[in-house]
C-alpha cells in the first residue's frame, strides 16, 4: 500500500529552480520530486535535459531539433549545467528531508521519437540505434539516481517516472519521419515491454489519449501517471485488473494550466466516482491512487502552479481520512 497521497507531474513554469524546488517540498512533501523549468531554453526541455542524462551518445541541437553528434558540444555542456544547477539547489533545500523523492526522465520511445540520428533520420528509424539509446538510458538513468542518493541521504527510495506521452503513436505508426512526408513503422509491443523493464519498475507517465494499459502491466511498471480526463468507460476492466495486480495510478485530476484551481471536492471528484465504479473497498484507495495535475504545470502561472499542488494534496487528504463520504 502507498503512503504517498499526492505530488506532481514535473515541470515548472519560471526560471528560478531554488524557487520550484521549495514549493514542491513545501506544497507535496509527501512525495516531493525535482522539478524541470524548461522555459530556460536549450537543454531544459525534456528532450535536452534527459539526453544529458544519455552515457557516450552526446546531442546538438539543429533547426530541425535534437541531433545526434560526434562529440559533446555547447548544446549537451548547456543541458548538462542546468542538471547539475538543479541537483545543487535539490541539495541544498531537501539536505534533512527523509522520505521518498520522484525523478522524471523522458522514456526511451519518446525519445528515440524526438531525437535524430546524425544523417537526418530519427533514431526510431533504426532498430539498432535505439537499442543503442535505450542502453545508453537505463545507465544514465542509474547513475543520475545514485548520484541523488548520494547527495541526499535521507532519501528513502526513488520513484522513477518515465515521460512518456509519445508512445501510443510509436506503437500505431504515426510517428512522423524527420521530412514530415511519411510515417516511422510501428514498433512491436514486446520491444517497449522489454525495455522498460531495464529501468527497475518504473511508473510510466502517458497524458496522451490511448495509453497502453495492458502493455505497461506486461512491462511490470510500478504505477501508471495519466490524464483522469481521458479515461473512456472501456478503459475501466483493465484498470480494475491494475489494481487488482497492486499498480499505482497516479491521475491527473485538474488542469495544468488555469486561473484557480477548482474546490477540493471537485478536485477528488474523478478519483472517487472512478473507485466507486469498479467497486473497490473505499479504504483501499488513498493506498493505491496518487493524485496529481493532469500533466506538468510548465504553462501555468507560478501562483496557479503552488494552488495547484496545494489541491491535490488537499484532495488527496480528504479521500485518504474519509474516502467512503467525500
Amino acid at each position: 500500500m502507498l503512503t504517498w497521497e499526492a505530488t506532481g507531474v514535473g515541470s515548472h513554469p519560471g526560471v528560478d529552480h531554488f524557487e520550484a524546488m521549495r514549493m514542491v517540498f513545501g506544497e507535496v512533501p509527501g512525495l516531493p520530486y525535482l522539478p524541470e523549468l524548461p522555459a530556460r531554453g536549450v537543454g531544459a526541455d525534456m528532450v535536452g535535459r534527459t539526453a544529458a542524462l544519455l552515457v557516450e551518445l552526446p546531442v546538438e541541437v539543429q533547426p530541425s531539433g535534437w541531433r545526434m553528434s560526434g562529440r559533446p558540444g555547447r548544446d549537451h555542456h548547456r543541458a548538462v549545467d542546468h542538471l547539475r544547477r538543479d541537483l545543487d539547489a535539490l541539495e541544498e533545500i531537501g539536505h534533512d528531508y527523509t522520505g521518498p523523492l520522484k525523478l522524471q526522465a523522458c522514456g526511451p520511445w519518446t525519445l528515440a521519437a524526438s531525437i535524430e540520428l546524425r544523417h537526418g533520420d530519427k533514431m526510431l528509424s533504426d532498430p539498432g540505434a535505439v537499442r543503442d539509446l535505450i542502453g545508453s538510458l537505463a545507465q544514465g538513468v542509474a547513475d543520475h539516481c545514485a548520484e541523488v542518493r548520494r547527495r541526499l541521504p535521507g532519501v528513502t527510495e526513488i520513484v522513477l517516472q518515465l515521460d512518456e506521452p509519445g508512445l501510443p503513436g510509436v506503437l500505431r505508426g504515426t510517428v512522423p519521419t524527420a521530412s514530415g512526408f511519411g510515417r516511422l513503422r510501428a514498433v512491436e509491443g514486446w520491444r517497449v515491454e522489454e525495455s522498460l523493464r531495464l529501468f527497475d519498475a518504473p511508473v510510466v507517465h502517458c497524458c496522451a489519449p490511448s495509453v497502453p494499459f495492458r502493455l505497461l502491466q506486461r512491462a511490470g511498471v510500478r504505477g501508471i501517471s495519466l490524464d483522469a480526463s481521458l479515461l473512456r468507460r472501456r478503459d475501466e476492466e483493465i484498470i480494475g485488473d491494475l489494481v487488482e495486480a497492486d499498480v499505482a495510478l497516479f491521475l491527473g485530476v485538474l488542469p495544468g494550466t488555469g486561473t484557480r484551481p477548482p474546490d477540493t471536492g471537485v478536485v477528488a471528484k474523478p478519483a472517487l466516482e472512478l473507485w466507486r465504479r469498479l467497486g473497490f473497498a473505499p479504504e483501499r484507495l488513498a493506498g493505491q491512487v496518487v493524485l496529481t495535475p493532469a500533466c506538468g504545470l510548465a504553462g501555468a502561472t507560478p501562483a496557479y502552479a503552488r494552488a495547484a499542488l496545494a489541491a491535490c494534496r488537499k484532495a488527496a487528504k480528504v479521500l485518504r481520512e474519509d474516502p467512503e463520504h467525500s
